[in-house]
């Protein structure tokens, strides 16, 4: 089940940061800003599993573009199509939001990623090196909301 976050979920959510982003994690003073509505134009999305948080989204909607912040899943879960789900609540989210496009980085080392993003319909936009704190490169992916896309 996909549903947007709730303050009992922020420590969860920050574990999920922690077990799936390691050094690019947010932290979990930052996750409870989000989540507690102290960041106007972000939206926590959250997945269940017989009771508990398996996965998250984090989306920002300002005017016609959206961007996806953040996604994690469990590694129990992975491969079951949650993260599509997760996305696609993503885009539901941004669409009812005004947004036209979809704008995400990925590292650009993760292929599993890159080819997740493009099977869903991203496609290149640019590039932002150093963008990590190790030095690596992002990948800036782009997806089309607007009608009939």
């Amino acid at each position: 089940m996909i549903r947007p976050a709730g303050p009992r979920d922020v420590e969860a959510v920050a574990e999920l940061e922690r077990d799936n982003l390691g050094a690019d994690a947010w932290s979990e003073g930052l996750v409870a800003e989000g989540i507690n509505d102290r960041l106007p134009t972000v939206h926590y999305l959250v997945a269940e599993l017989d009771g508990t948080l398996v996965g998250h989204a984090v989306a920002s909607v300002v005017a016609d573009v959206a961007e996806l912040q953040r996604i994690a899943v469990d590694a129990g879960v992975r491969r079951t199509g949650l993260a599509s789900e997760l996305l696609d609540a993503v885009v539901a989210l941004a669409r009812e939001g005004g947004a036209e496009r979809l704008l995400l980085e990925v590292r650009e080392d993760n292929a599993g990623a890159l080819a997740f993003y493009a099977a869903r319909g991203f496609a290149e936009l640019a590039r932002r090196p150093r963008y990590y704190g190790d030095g690596a490169t992002a990948v800036v992916l782009e997806k089309a909301l607007g009608p009939g896309r």
